[in-house]
């Protein structure tokens, strides 16, 4: 008996790691940040938590539609309900009363989510220019230029671009390749390649200044995207996701251009969006971004066109 108990447990500990493994970090680390609020939420009001129930979980999400979205609201959810099954509880999110209040929160408030800037062919070249212009070592110059236009020719996500390591590129004669290893809808790593052929104009080619960059840097392994020290000595160290939102906000600022409203996403929102500009469809757009599914490039698409295929244009007054 004492050896079945023992198998049973042995069996429950690795199914609850199977549970945390199937999840990147950064997601479990989002998981954790948001329950967090739930657990004070509910230590507030002397609530249970863990395990909590139907009725106490839709308290917390009205609580919180007084200021934040409907998305907000939904990914409370999800991560409670995950901190429950990885905790070994059961919680039903399906059940009437959160279904229905969500529903009843959503038609107050409206769905419409106004989403970052994407940075377009103007505000792109605009940077780079700025870039350009500072009064900085060529080797900041061309990896701050680098980081830009790959993260946009690319379509990248921040934390798939500061993960390209030297050993993942492929110079071909249209241009380069990159093999992405990993990234947030690819958890189980069966990765992807992305192909940036070269520009006409070389000042504003992700190729021509990648290589540029290479060869000043002298990297021939590891991290491609580092940091400096003080003295712009190159490190070893892989630069941040959070330091692409930072140099991105900067050059944007010094060019003039208003930063608020532009975030991580905008390299990556900014290439959908002037791709679909340009007429290409969904298929080509997705290979590129990595997007599994049609609902946000359809929206990209639909953006980008709200002017060229507008039915006002049809009325002559």
């Amino acid at each position: 008996m004492n050896e079945l108990t023992t198998d049973l447990k042995s069996l429950h500990e690795a199914t609850l790691n199977n549970l945390k493994s199937s999840k990147a970090n950064n997601t479990l680390r989002a998981y954790k940040s948001d329950f967090k609020d739930f657990r004070a939420f509910c230590a507030k009001h002397s609530l249970n938590s863990l395990p909590s129930e139907p009725k106490i979980v839709s308290l917390y999400l009205t609580h919180l539609s007084k200021n934040s979205k409907i998305s907000t609201l939904r990914r409370r959810l999800v991560s409670i309900s995950m901190v429950h099954k990885l905790k070994g509880h059961y919680l039903d999110t399906k059940h009437p009363i959160i279904v229905e209040n969500l529903m009843g929160i959503k038609r107050v408030k409206g769905s419409i989510q106004k989403g970052k800037k994407p940075i377009l062919i103007s505000h792109l070249k605009s940077i780079i220019n700025v870039i350009d212009k500072q009064k900085i070592e060529d080797i900041k110059k061309f990896r701050d230029k680098s980081i830009i236009l790959i993260g946009f020719g690319g379509g990248f996500r921040r934390t798939e671009l500061i993960s390209i390591d030297h050993e993942d590129l492929e110079f071909v004669p249209e241009g380069l390749k990159i093999s992405i290893r990993r990234s947030k809808t690819d958890q189980f790593g069966e990765g992807m390649i992305k192909g940036l052929p070269y520009f006409t104009n070389e000042n504003y080619c992700p190729v021509v200044n990648l290589k540029k960059w290479l060869e000043i840097s002298k990297i021939k392994s590891g991290p491609i995207f580092r940091r400096f020290s003080k003295g712009l000595s190159l490190t070893e160290k892989r630069l941040t996701d959070q330091s692409v939102v930072l140099l991105m906000k900067e050059y944007l600022n010094l060019a003039g251009i208003e930063n608020k409203n532009f975030a991580g996403h905008s390299l990556r929102s900014g290439f959908a969006t002037v791709a679909a500009e340009s007429g290409a469809d969904e298929r080509s757009i997705m290979e590129m971004t990595g997007h599994k599914t049609t609902q946000m490039v359809r929206r990209y698409i639909r953006e980008a066109n709200i002017f060229k295929n507008n039915a006002l244009n049809k009325i002559k007054i």
